[in-house]
Formats: structure tokens, sequence, C-alpha cells
């Protein structure tokens, strides 16, 4: 279908591939992480109704964008109505025990969900990503007493297993937008369900811990643009994944150890449900090792240095 409607991304710019390739993996996912918990478990209650409603509004955004590339506000408007939709529903993450809380959970949802949206940036990356943090977010779901919303987990899981093999490099197709904005979205919002209610300490540790790579990814991408003087709305090669492909790791060795990434701090928040370690300790852990993963890929020079051009002769 993507082929014959043009449904394609081209090279170009920034990107590696070197022939159009599909789009449309996204609208796959969407569907197969959506219909299996409405079909088996019937109308969902709220708050798992709401992150349904903003999934397929996230859903339709990316494959809006993905044919006709939307101004950055308009993206971040209608992202911040499907955001809106899930705290009305009753997700909220309890950072600071005020009415704080409210546009904190918004703004995190929004923010998460476009990092999860840059870390698409090489084949099976997010896939992969994708496959663990879902999968262990979906055990923690269950052993916290939330079934519907495990069910939710474990569909994107298998939706994004059985759509890896084609995003394998070399890919044979994309998620898009459609795709990598859906997952951002579900699993944010399942992130801040799940510390709904818990204590401050908790939530800081369950919000991170879950969605590491994808933050530390944006960390590293924010700091090394400012330093250099770019914007960060602009494209590059200068992420994790880019990083450690110059260290010479191979696209697949990339997305695995991205994926082993996810997994090692994905188990510590399920361990830290299970009450084996504490929040304290689990979220200091977590800190910890963002800063460190931030700050030493600023060391790896991404960008040209400029020289100083020499001053006319009688001028300074």
């Amino acid at each position: 279908m993507a082929l014959r409607w043009g449904i394609v991304d081209r090279p170009g710019g920034h990107k590696s591939h070197r022939r159009p390739t599909p789009y449309l993996g996204g609208v796959a996912i969407a569907l197969g992480t959506l219909v299996p918990p409405v079909a088996l478990a019937g109308p969902a209650v709220q708050p798992v109704a709401g992150i349904l409603v903003g999934a397929v509004a996230m859903a339709l955004l990316g494959l809006i964008d993905d044919l006709i590339p939307l101004p950055p506000i308009t993206r971040l408007a209608v992202q911040a109505l499907a955001a809106g939709v899930v705290v009305v529903s009753g997700v909220v993450a309890p950072l600071t025990g005020t009415w704080l809380d409210v546009p904190a959970t918004l703004v995190w949802i929004a923010v998460v969900t476009n990092s999860f949206n840059l870390l698409d940036n090489m084949d099976g990356a997010l896939g992969a990503v994708a496959i663990v943090s879902a999968a262990i977010l979906a055990a923690t779901a269950f052993v916290s007493g939330q079934p519907l919303l495990g069910l939710l987990l474990a569909a994107l899981f298998l939706s994004a297993l059985g759509f890896l093999p084609y995003n394998w490099a070399p890919a044979k197709i994309f998620m898009g937008d459609a795709g990598s904005l859906f997952i951002g979205f579900v699993l944010a919002c399942s992130a801040a369900l799940l510390v709904t209610g818990r204590s401050a300490g908790t939530a800081i540790a369950g919000l991170l811990l879950p969605t590491f790579v994808a933050i530390v990814d944006t960390g590293i991408v924010v700091l090394s643009r400012a330093r250099a003087g770019r914007s960060i709305m602009q494209g590059g090669t200068d992420h994790l994944s880019h990083r450690l492909h110059r260290l010479g790791f191979s696209k697949p060795l990339t997305a695995l150890t991205l994926a082993a990434l996810a997994a090692v701090t994905g188990i510590l928040d399920l361990v830290m449900t299970l009450h084996w370690i504490s929040p304290l300790n689990a979220s200091l852990i977590g800190l910890g090792a963002a800063c460190v993963l931030i700050g030493l890929p600023q060391r790896m020079r991404v960008y040209p240095s400029v020289s100083p051009q020499p001053s006319p002769i009688g001028k300074r």
C-alpha cells in the first residue's frame, strides 16, 4: 500500500538510507496494539480509555505528518490536547503533591512522546527499545494490579515484535511518526498511570526508568546542539545511536545495545515496584546514570569546529 500510494521516505539530507523506503509500519503497530484490548476486554474504563483515545490521536497526527509535514506548533497543540485527555481521565504523576502536578504531567507526556519520536533515527533502534520497554512495563502493570493496562502494553510488545524483522537493518519499512509518536505516547502515559497516587520518590523513578533510553537520547541531543549553537528543531546525526555507530557498532549491534540499556532500567523499575529496592535508591541510580550517559558523549566531536576568522590588518 505504501509503495502503491507513494507513502515513502525519500533519501536526502542527514538520512542514511539510499532508496525510498515505505512508511505505514506505524499504522500496523497502532492497529495491532489497539484492537486486542478493545476486543478482549470490551469498553475500557478510565483512565486506560483516556490513554487509548490519546494514542489514536497520536497515530493520526503522525500519519498526517508523514504525508504532509506539519508545523511544530500544530504538533505540540495536538499532543497537548491528547495529554490533557489522559490527565482529565485521572492520570497525574505526584511529583510535588500540589496543583503543579497537572501541568508537570502534561509537559512530561509531551516531552517523552517527542523523545521517542527522536529515537526513531536508525534501523531497528526504536523497535527494539519498544519491545523491551513494553514487555517489562506490562509485567509492572500486572504486578501493580492494572490488568487492562498490562494487556495494552502486552499488545504493544507483540505488535512491535512483529514489526521489528521488517525494520531490522537494512529496513524494508519504517514506522514513521505514526508509529514513533504512538509508541512514545503509550509508554509515557502508562508509566504516569502506574505512579498515580504513589509517593514523589516512586513517581520520579517510575517515570524515568521505563523511558530512560529516550530521555537520555534527547538530553544528549539538546545539550550537544546547545553547545554547538545549533537549533534543536533541525535533524542531525548526533543521537546516541549515531555516536555508538561512530565507535564501530553496527546498526544491529547499536539497536541491541539500546534495547539492553532499556532492559536494565526497566527491570530496575519492576524491582522497585516489587519493593525489592527503595524508590530513593532507584531514583538515585536512574538520575546518576542519566547524567553520566548524557555528559560522556559530549566528549565526542560531532560537529566540525569553526576556526575564528582573522581580523583585517589594522582592525580588531
